[in-house]
């Protein structure tokens, strides 16, 4: 029967993964559609209970796997090379950057850029920090780089080394069942590993769906500043079927044509948005206050890396961490496969050392930036300029509009927000695009150029993403950003658990294919004696000698062994 519909459908994929995915995510869909209310419902319960109980799991989770990659980076495993050991890296390092910031989360930057920094700023996270004050400033700048630097980048570059090593070391199929080759030996290929799989696909699909609906919101809240297009689930749903459909076309053009020219264009037209803040607004201060910020982020970080909010200052800051660090560790965490895989199909030929220095390097260095440069141009609006940034954003709730509200402070306003509104749609495109290509390869287990599989494959997995990202925003009954975050929340909680295995077994794949380190031999000294022991013991070596040792002449002593403190002794 199902080789009977991939015939029918002319697919070439796996039909196991391939239909078990698909039927899953439209039962979904339709269940939504048809009872929505209900869904919005189970997920909100479920997503309580799991912020409530197990958030401190989400938060030991992502620093251990952080310590985790910095030890194998640095210790003897951090030569071996992706690939083989006499390749070299596919992509320049320029090339790389871009396609690693497009996938990764440009789109995320977009969206919390403005809102995250002047969020935590008119609500300071922990308590006795005056809102709206220096101090305030400070926090979330440090809580936002905490979201968005080493700590999310971590949740990409840990699966993305699995898959890298196995896929290009092993030549395992480009699946996150071959991580667990070392532990689960053949099964990978039967019933067990094709549930993996599933899983890893769904929980993919969803990732970039929120993805996808974060973007949406965001189109629209730039379209009503421009053109007074009222913030609704019909433009949103809208949004995402024009944004899908370019991305259809994008995925079909593949990697090289598609993908790389539309991320080599989003990091130009994002630096291009970055330096005309910096240029047109207060220089000085912005350049002063990102080196700040750096340091604030560096001095926190060992504090913020476990902190668990265990003494909340108030009823409203006892959830802050759920619904702010829980979902951004959940959300990442269910597209990390995606990323990871295209992150490892960009990096083959990079030792591991410096895959993971690169990876979380380079587009934290960029984080950083972003967020100085914009957070503290919107610090500046509040403390010393017209202000109603935080009364626009947090008050009135318009966090998707944060940006445009930014941009409407700056020259050339409804030009540079129509800019913006362009950079989210190529972000958003390529986030599709990639995720459908390399959903596409997990679901074939076919590392081949994407031009091997049928264009209309391709378009169905982008498809799907939309569906699902409208479906959430549209049918569930709540608040756009509610809803995408329980639903994430709930879904994220298996990868958590996997990331644990994977560590395991990449260490456990590695140390087998290395070999055991050989122990190591020393030569085998006698005890030395001093002479006055010697002399206190007419010539006879005392059992138990005292005093400090002294050389003995001669290299060798009685039995042939060297002597310890002779001059030729090595």
């Amino acid at each position: 029967m199902a080789d009977r519909i991939m015939r029918a459908l002319r697919l070439k994929t796996d039909p196991g993964i391939f239909l078990a995915t698909v039927g899953i995510v439209l039962a979904f869909v339709l269940i939504t559609v048809v009872a929505g209310d209900w869904v919005g419902s189970v997920f909100g319960t479920a997503s309580g209970w799991i912020m409530t109980n197990l958030g401190w799991f989400y938060i030991l989770g992502v620093t251990s796997f952080l310590v985790f990659l910095l030890w194998i980076a640095m210790n003897r495993y951090g030569h071996v090379r992706l690939g083989g050991d006499d390749e070299t890296p596919e992509h320049s390092t320029a090339a790389w950057f871009g396609m690693l910031f497009a996938a990764g989360i440009g789109s995320i930057l977009m969206f919390w850029g403005v809102a995250e920094p002047i969020s935590h700023f008119a609500t300071p996270p922990r308590g006795g920090v005056e809102p709206g004050s220096a101090d305030a400033a400070r926090e979330a700048m440090a809580f936002t780089l905490y979201h968005f630097g080493l700590h999310t980048w971590t949740i990409f570059a840990l699966p993305a080394l699995a898959f890298a090593y196995f896929i290009y070391k092993r030549k395992m199929p480009p699946r996150v069942s071959s991580i667990f080759a070392p532990i689960l030996g053949e099964k990978v290929f039967g019933p067990l590993g094709k549930t993996i799989d599933v899983v890893a696909l769904i929980g993919t699909i969803f990732g970039v769906a929120t993805s996808v609906g974060l973007g949406a919101l965001q189109i629209n809240a730039g379209l009503e500043q421009l053109f007074g297009i009222s913030m609704s689930p019909v433009v949103q749903v809208l949004t995402i079927t024009v944004v899908t459909g370019i991305a259809c076309i994008s995925v079909a053009l593949g990697l090289e044509k598609g993908i790389k020219r539309l991320s080599n264009l989003n990091i130009a037209v994002a630096v291009a948005l970055l330096l005309f803040i910096l240029v047109t607004g207060p220089t000085l201060f912005l350049l002063k206050g990102t080196v700040e910020s750096l340091g604030i982020y560096l001095a926190a970080l060992p504090e913020l890396a476990l902190w668990n909010n265990v003494f909340p200052a108030g009823d409203d800051l006892a959830s802050w961490q759920n619904t702010w660090t829980v979902f951004y560790w959940a959300w990442t965490i269910t597209w990390s496969p995606f990323v990871g895989i295209f992150i490892a199909r960009i990096s083959r030929g990079r030792t591991i050392r410096q895959f993971v220095f690169g990876v979380l390097c380079l587009p934290v260095g960029f984080s950083v930036l972003w967020f100085g440069i914009f957070g503290m141009a919107s610090f500046h609006i509040e403390l010393f300029g017209s202000g109603g940034l935080a009364q626009a954003v947090v008050a009135d709730g318009d966090i998707p509009g944060a940006l445009f509200t930014l941009l409407s402070n700056y020259p050339a306003a409804t030009f540079v927000s129509g800019v913006a509104i362009l950079l989210v749609v190529v972000f958003f495109t390529t986030s599709v695009d990639s995720a459908a290509m390399v959903v596409d390869m997990m679901a074939s287990g076919k590392d081949d150029d994407v031009q091997v599989s049928p264009v209309h494959q391709r378009v169905i997995w982008a498809v799907l993403m939309g569906a699902v990202g409208a479906t959430i925003l549209a049918g569930t009954g709540e608040g756009g950003l509610t809803a995408l975050q329980e639903v994430i929340t709930v879904i994220g909680l298996p990868f958590f658990v996997m990331g644990f295995v994977m560590m395991y077994s990449l260490v456990r794949g590695i140390r087998d294919d290395l070999g055991e380190r050989s122990p190591t031999v020393t030569r085998q000294w006698r005890r030395a004696y001093s002479p006055e022991t010697l002399v206190e013991n007419e010539g006879v070596p005392s059992p138990e000698p005292v005093g400090p040792l002294h050389r003995i002449p001669g290299p060798e002593q009685d039995d042939g062994a060297p002597n310890p403190l002779a001059s030729d002794a090595t």
